[in-house]
């Protein structure tokens, strides 16, 4: 079983930045690793992923070009760089592993994932 840890979730103005972290308990055989985010009253939706081999990374459309995903391999850990943060940006992030080989935005295909951290972008 797989724990994962995020942090560096807090309250930032419109405009900010903020840098998740995600510490895996174990070196995952995933080969991908996700973010997904969940805002109240919606569904748990991607943000953006990565191969944890070739660094291939994968975006939400509603933040490509703001937020990079980056990993660092002897530490075992991936980072969420959230850049030009908006409102609508405000949820609870998550961190997922555990992928099951199909499509990468979909939570579906994600078996582990972290207890969340929050996100608060104020306008």
């Amino acid at each position: 079983q797989v724990q994962l840890v995020e942090s560096g979730g807090g309250l930032v103005q419109a405009g900010g930045s903020l840098r998740l972290s995600c510490a895996p308990s174990i070196r995952s055989s995933s080969t991908h690793m996700a973010w997904f985010r969940q805002a109240p009253g919606k569904e748990r939706e991607f943000v953006g992923g990565i191969s944890l081999l070739g660094g291939t990374t994968y975006w939400a459309d509603s933040v490509k070009g703001r937020f990079t995903i980056s990993r660092d391999w002897p530490k075992n850990m991936i980072y969420l760089q959230m850049n030009s943060l908006k409102p609508e940006d405000t949820a609870v992030y998550y961190c997922a592993a555990g992928y099951n080989g199909g499509n990468v935005h979909s939570r579906e295909e994600y078996d582990y994932w972290g207890q969340g951290t929050q996100v608060t972008v104020s306008s």
